[in-house]
């Protein structure tokens, strides 16, 4: 017996770029990342570098006659929606892309000049020659060094970054993205200018070496969704979004500070069904261990982050939380991803210390379970003064080595509740049976 076929119709993005044999940048860094986000990526290779996570130790520019022969096998055969430019290298290779740039539909043009490491990636008559591509340009995604070689305006803030982007569109392109990775700055501000206004997004920054890759991967994450028919201002945002992410939940592989995670998001997903069991598992769990006495008058959720969670939408929960009933324990709704608010909230700001902690419970809070918190493994950490869960726990976690458990000691109509945290099932378990004891 047979069966019939299903085929997947994904856009076709293409990539002009440098390879890089240490896979977090270039050619590597986008087929990854447009195969995550949703589409097929195709090729045209500029250069073959030899690089790692330390930096580039050698390159070489393949004939321009090749890179014509790749691009012309492409969209020979392919309907390409998008196409995204990186390391172009010359102005020979970069006046090729121009001739091509009519059959492109949106094209994302990456001005490459410089690696993450410091290594000069285009030559000096490369930088005139950008300007015939960026003329062809639906958007242009400097850094602010690539911004200030472009336009000879160095942004340092969103005014000067305003500036570089509308010089950019003086050029003829469609769109800036000044990226904000490079200005100083608490907050990563990155600055969107179209002939129709000006977007600013901003990230708070991460504290890392780890992005090598980032250029390649915003863009592109941005052409992808450009592919897939999504406007300019959602293909940015997204892409933004995703580099964040991808940046915080950095690849630690080789000597040097690694890569981005090109894949973050897929994998954040693929983890959901894993999470959501485990957060029924655990409710189990507690329904047999019969922890009525715990559960406070508000109730319990019981809430798990998937690994690379950083919204309330990827926190498991149980829908309608644990209540003490006559029949034993109501277990609400079932388990669904952004049921929780308030204990989401708390998994999430105790991510922020330590992003390896997955798991959280609220139980009540009184003396005797006081007195079994002094004897649990792990630091317990007291909210008082101004910081109260509504606040948010993050600022009492900050410094603390450990922390199990997080006491609202209550006041002011505030509740008493206990905050159990936890890396894994296994401990959320075990410390709730530390407490249960207590009230026995």
């Amino acid at each position: 017996m047979t069966r019939n076929e299903a085929p997947h119709e994904p856009p076709t993005v293409l990539t002009i770029a440098g390879s890089d044999s240490g896979g977090g940048a270039g050619i590597q860094a986008d087929i990854k990342t447009i195969e995550a986000v949703g589409g097929f990526g195709t090729s045209a290779i500029t250069s073959v570098t030899a690089q790692n996570t330390t930096g580039v130790q050698g390159s070489q520019l393949l004939p321009i006659e090749h890179i014509e022969a790749q691009i012309e096998a492409v969209i020979g055969d392919f309907d390409v929606q998008a196409a995204k430019t990186g390391m172009l290298a010359t102005s020979d290779v970069i006046e090729t892309v121009v001739e091509y740039a009519a059959d492109l539909p949106d094209l994302v043009v990456d001005p490459v000049m410089v690696a993450a490491s410091g290594d000069r990636l285009l030559e000096p008559d490369g930088e005139e020659a950008y300007e015939e591509l960026i003329a062809e340009a639906t958007l242009v995604t400097p850094n602010a060094d690539e911004a200030a070689v472009l336009t000879g305006i160095e942004p340092t803030d969103e005014q000067t970054a305003v500036e570089a982007g509308e010089e950019i569109l003086d050029m003829g392109a469609e769109a800036a993205l000044v990226k904000g990775g490079h200005i100083a700055g608490e907050d990563v501000m990155d600055v969107l200018v179209t002939d129709e206004d000006v977007r600013t997004f901003r990230h708070e920054r991460i504290r890392t070496d780890a992005t090598h890759g980032s250029g390649c991967t915003l863009s592109a994450a941005i052409a992808t969704h450009l592919a897939q028919g999504e406007s300019l201002t959602d293909s940015v945002s997204r892409g933004i979004d995703l580099l964040a992410r991808a940046v915080r939940y950095n690849l630690d592989v080789g000597e040097g500070p690694g890569g981005v995670h090109h894949l973050v998001e897929i994998r954040e997903r693929a983890a959901r069904t894993e999470t959501a069991e485990a957060v029924r598992r655990l409710v189990e769990s507690f329904v047999e261990r019969d922890v009525g006495s715990l559960i406070p008058e508000v109730g319990t959720n019981v809430v798990g982050a998937t690994p690379f969670a950083e919204r309330i939408e990827e926190i498991a929960a149980v829908d309608g939380r644990l209540t003490r009933t006559r029949d034993g324990i109501a277990t609400g709704r079932g388990v669904r991803f952004g049921a929780s608010t308030h204990a989401a909230r708390y998994l999430l700001d105790a991510r922020e210390i330590d992003a390896d902690y997955r798991f959280a419970a609220n139980w009540r809070y009184d003396d005797a379970i006081g007195d079994a918190l002094a004897t649990l493994p792990g630091t317990v950490v007291t909210l008082d003064g101004p910081l109260t869960l509504e606040s948010g726990i993050e600022p009492a976690l900050a410094g603390v080595e450990d922390p199990a458990v997080v006491v609202d000691p209550g006041g002011e109509g505030r509740v008493p509740v206990t905050i159990c945290l936890a890396t894994s099932p296994k401990e959320l378990v075990e410390r709730t049976e530390h407490l249960l004891v207590a009230v026995a």
